[in-house]
């Protein structure tokens, strides 16, 4: 009877396989989406060229779909051309790569989106796609249609003017980023052409702004079978921007603002379940960055949360350039800028070809007038890396007693690692 049922449960499994087919295997590959010619923002009747790489070492080969948005596109190449585009034609579009097999076809996961802005104005503010760093340059650009002779631009923040030159230079340069920098940005553009001034502005380009260190959050781990039933695991959260290759980070680890341990390379330490405020302390050296997480309480303790040491809260990171280093004197000089708010005509995405303004040379007054400078609050690089010279050999009791502690932690810090509980 036995051997009856198990027979019948061969069969029957059999009979499933040979009925309800096989899903095709799908691979881990996710394919990338990049933009090899034309903007992120574009005028209408003008071109971008984007690519889908399959990141595959195998070197199989591929076909590729193209998607905008939800809906899939006719193109089939590895190459997608958006010819002549209409505003209309804007989007967010995604590729994925597909590829014949015994098995069925095998689909990629569809790429990151990439998205393209066509605008049907007369003026388009050009930023970069990604974001700036805090003590960093960033370089906007005020493009016109059809490119004519400028004699004026003006760049504005969140509605609000803040340079102003005159000239055909379309270049702006925001020099020593700091987290108030980002914001909305626009552009007007002013041109004389045939007796008359036009005059067009663009509409809001975001800036983004990163910190090159971010303040930490710190994480007691202690739900976790690979802890020891009396240790707990201090983790310190962070982001760090610096480009590559971006200068090493060192941790320090407080409880009750008693130092725990050596300084260490690494973001987490395993430390005795004792009752305490902790916090832990992200530094890097080469550029004199400081940064403290938030006090957090384990255990029963008895008293409020204890604030850090005098004179070691985290100080506005200085920028992005090493000790010494000598400026860049070679970007422009930031103009002044001005209180005076933009004009209500913007450069809209309307169907229709938008003409800009024109306003007779035979007025009785200028089109735009100089409104009245204010405080510049914009350092120069120059300015910014003398006061990061300063910063870095203040006497702190941190900086000073960090120096010194260095010296002697992280010389043998590869001993003082290798004694550790290990990672976990």
């Amino acid at each position: 009877m036995k051997m009856d049922s198990v027979i019948s449960l061969v069969v029957l499994s059999a009979l499933l396989q040979l009925v309800v087919p096989q899903a095709p295997p799908v691979t881990s590959f996710r394919a990338v989406v990049e933009r090899v010619s034309g903007d992120s923002r574009v005028f209408s009747g003008e071109s971008v060229r984007l690519k889908c790489s399959i990141p595959d070492d195998h070197k199989s080969t591929w076909s590729y779909l193209w998607f905008r948005g939800s809906k899939q596109l006719p193109q089939t190449g590895e190459y997608f051309l958006l010819w002549k585009a209409h505003i209309r034609d804007g989007g967010k579009f995604y590729c994925q790569g597909v590829r014949d097999t015994v098995v069925g076809n095998i689909h990629t996961i569809q790429s990151l989106p990439i998205e393209i802005n066509v605008d049907g104005g007369w003026a388009i503010l050009q930023a970069p796609p990604h974001p700036g760093l805090v003590g960093g340059t960033v370089k906007v650009t005020c493009r016109v249609r059809q490119s004519p002779q400028l004699h004026e631009v003006i760049l504005y923040k969140n509605g609000i003017e803040v340079m102003r030159q005159e000239g055909p230079n379309p270049h702006f340069y925001l020099t020593n980023l700091t987290m108030e920098d980002k914001g909305m940005y626009s552009c007007r553009a002013s041109w004389d052409s045939n007796r008359y001034t036009h005059s067009v502005i663009s509409v809001d380009t975001p800036v983004q702004v990163l910190e090159l260190l971010s303040q930490p959050v710190l994480e007691i781990v202690t739900n976790n079978v690979l802890i020891p039933s009396n240790m707990m695991k201090l983790i310190c959260h962070h982001q760090y921007n610096a480009p590559p290759p971006a200068p090493p980070i060192h941790y320090y680890f407080y409880r009750n603002n008693d130092r725990l341990g050596v300084a260490t390379s690494e973001n987490h330490d395993l430390v005795k379940q004792t009752p305490g405020h902790y916090s832990c302390k992200v530094r890097v050296p080469e550029l004199g960055l400081v940064r403290w997480s938030e006090p957090k309480t384990f255990g029963q303790v008895k008293g409020p949360p204890m604030m850090m040491p005098p004179m070691l809260h985290h100080r506005d990171p200085p920028p992005l350039a090493r000790p010494n280093s000598s400026p860049d004197l070679s970007l422009p000089p930031a103009a002044e800028p001005t209180a005076q708010r933009p004009s209500t005509h913007r450069s809209t995405a309307a169907s229709a070809f938008i003409q800009p303004t024109e306003v007779s040379t035979q007025s009785s007054g200028p089109l735009l007038k100089p409104s009245q400078p204010v405080p510049n609050t914009l350092l120069s690089t120059a300015q910014s890396l003398d006061q990061t010279a300063f910063t870095e050999t203040a006497n702190t009791p941190e900086n000073s007693g960090d120096m010194f502690e260095d010296s002697g932690d992280m010389s043998g810090e590869s001993g003082d690692l290798s004694g550790e509980y290990g990672d976990v």
